[in-house]
């Protein structure tokens, strides 16, 4: 079988490298080509991520593939769709707004910034939680005349919440959450200096638009799809979004109001059964287990539990009855670049290769 051809656009940065991490050996997608800032473009990719100094800014764990490191970065604002199947973007909304429609006009474009993600024929894919969305693509192609489509990932802190939560509405009803959360530094991205100084020995109480974001997304992704369109869950959210000195992978705290009692058995039974029939379909990214529970009163944290089945589990843990708003409260920490970015959004191109609009 002939892989299907690819392109990582923003594949100097952080999310960029993560996709080509992961695609790194895939059965079925080959990485053909590189696209950047026009300060990368023209510059082998290894060359592109060194300083002046010979110092690489490659920040993701797993080493580069020699031959990633050899393509020619291009400029992003003027590639091509040619010889490619999809596109994989990781760029920030304003470039995004420019360069996905571009690109959707021919091909699928899977991406993980937030420019389209309020988009009324735009589904927020996230694996197992919302594919009966994948209908809107039709509805996105005749209206806006694209050949492709564009389809973009949630916010990383909306990913554990809505994986979380997703059981818990399907089974028994969510009628209102508290969440608060405390966030990577790598979820802001590489700042040099500056953000070390500001987050040593400290907690920054705001990350701005994040908590808007996340309210959004969270009744998007567990809402209901019907003649081509998706009417919001009625569910009513409400968070905090802090950063803390932690590298990688979200924390968050939640608090969860039921519209059907439970107990905390029935609650453990719903989350240890999410996503199987998903899961079932053998995806090359796919997680054991989407959710993982924790009977250890002192996990989940985050230096232990992020990287769980490769970072596309989310672990749950210190689960308890909720008196207040009538339901249960958790911990979770998820792996905000790799379910939560790259990684997430390449197992939701290979579910919609699986049902034909990839490559179909």
């Amino acid at each position: 079988m002939q892989k299907l051809r690819a392109a990582v656009v923003g594949a100097t940065g952080i999310a960029g490298q993560q996709f080509l991490a992961a695609l790194t050996s895939h059965p079925s997608i080959e990485l053909t080509r590189l696209a950047a800032s026009p300060r990368s473009a023209g510059k082998k990719y290894r060359d592109a991520i060194t300083d002046p100094s010979g110092r690489s800014s490659w920040h993701v764990t797993e080493p580069l593939d020699p031959r990633f490191a050899e393509l020619v970065v291009e400029d992003a604002a003027q590639m091509s769709a040619d010889g490619l199947d999809l596109v994989f973007t990781a760029v920030e909304s304003d470039a995004a707004k420019e360069i996905e429609p571009r690109l959707a006009q021919k091909l699928p474009v899977i991406s993980t910034a937030a420019a389209f993600r309020y988009e009324a024929d735009v589904p927020i894919f996230l694996p197992a939680v919302n594919l009966d969305h994948v209908g809107l693509i039709d509805a996105q192609r005749k209206q806006r005349g694209w050949k492709g489509f564009v389809t973009p990932g949630p916010n990383c802190t909306t990913v554990g919440l809505v994986m979380s939560l997703a059981p818990l509405h399907r089974t028994f009803g969510v009628k209102n959450v508290v969440m608060t959360s405390m966030q990577s530094v790598s979820g802001a991205g590489r700042a040099p200096g500056v953000l070390a100084l500001d987050i040593t020995d400290n907690l920054i109480p705001y990350i701005p638009k994040e908590e808007e974001k996340v309210e959004k997304e969270t009744k998007k992704l567990l809402g209901t799809l019907a003649n081509g369109v998706i009417s919001d869950a009625p569910i009513a959210v409400s968070c905090t979004c802090t950063r803390v000195p932690v590298l990688e992978g979200h924390t968050e705290s939640i608090f969860v109001g039921l519209q059907k009692k439970a107990s905390l058995e029935e609650v453990k039974a719903a989350m240890r059964a999410f996503g199987k029939e998903f899961l079932a379909l053998g995806l090359p990214s796919a997680p054991k287990a989407l959710l993982t529970l924790e009977e250890d009163p002192f996990r989940p944290q985050p230096r232990h539990d992020r990287d769980r089945d490769g970072g596309m589990t989310t672990t749950i843990g210190r689960l308890r009855e909720e008196p207040v708003l009538g339901g249960v409260k958790y911990v979770l920490v998820s792996h905000n670049t790799k379910m939560g970015a790259a990684k997430g959004a390449l197992l939701c191109a290979e579910y919609l290769i699986h049902r034909g609009y990839i490559g179909g």
